[in-house]
């Protein structure tokens, strides 16, 4: 499969525009990626979307790469982050990584699972054949079987992958993945090997009591 139009339609309508650093995402990059005095990172993120978390990484000093489905995003942070232009590109990072060179880490918020089974496995295996040994992949909230939308919308192409929403923050978005941890397992262990997994809940007081958000972060190193 390919980048998903609405994604297109949704940035044209000036949606889902994110622009500061997702914490979880600063957080294991500082924990367990960066060091200070080293060599720059050299970083591809997969679905950069608005560029929320490009200034976190210019300001560590980091090499920094993007592909991005989106024509409208990308010629947007192409203006916005000119000296960094030819580094952020228009494509369809299940099939390819259109850039020389090997990567330090791989990073992707909620990217990577808005797509088929088949589709995050060939992903995956062409991230594992740019990342530098015991490079590291990074995922940020990669949608768990216990978000409440997993109950939602259709079942689309297999078991995880659902699509058609019609009401909330998934509505218009095409596809979408929910992961338990047997099924992230079973993606990444040929390949990775989780270094950090971690489940999270966020369980809404108010308004209107109850599970509001199910997702997956985790830190998984080439083998």
């Amino acid at each position: 499969m390919s980048f998903s139009t609405e994604w297109e339609q949704q940035y044209s309508k000036n949606a889902h525009m994110s622009i500061w650093p997702w914490s979880d995402l600063v957080s294991l990059v500082m924990r367990h990626v960066y060091r200070k005095n080293e060599k720059p990172l050299r970083v591809l993120e997969l679905g950069c979307g608005a560029g929320a978390n490009i200034p976190f990484f210019l300001a560590i000093g980091a090499e920094y790469y993007a592909i991005e489905g989106s024509s409208t995003i990308v010629e947007m942070l192409k203006s916005k982050y000119e000296p960094n232009r030819n580094q952020i590109v228009c494509g369809d990072f299940t099939k390819e990584i259109p850039f020389n060179g090997h990567f330090d880490v791989v990073v992707d918020r909620s990217s990577l699972t808005h797509n088929t089974t088949a589709a995050i496995e060939r992903c995956l295996s062409n991230v594992h054949s740019r990342l530098k040994s015991q490079g590291k992949y990074i995922g940020i909230d990669w949608f768990s079987t216990e978000h409440p939308m997993a109950i939602q919308g259709e079942k689309a192409e297999d078991n995880f992958t659902r699509t058609g929403f019609k009401s909330g923050g998934m509505a218009g978005v095409g596809r979408v993945h929910f992961s338990n941890e047997a099924h992230l397992k079973e993606l990444f262990s040929k390949q990775f090997d989780f270094m950090i997994l971690e489940h999270k809940l966020v369980q809404r007081s108010i308004p209107d009591p109850g599970t509001s958000f199910g997702g997956w972060n985790f830190v998984a190193v080439k083998k």
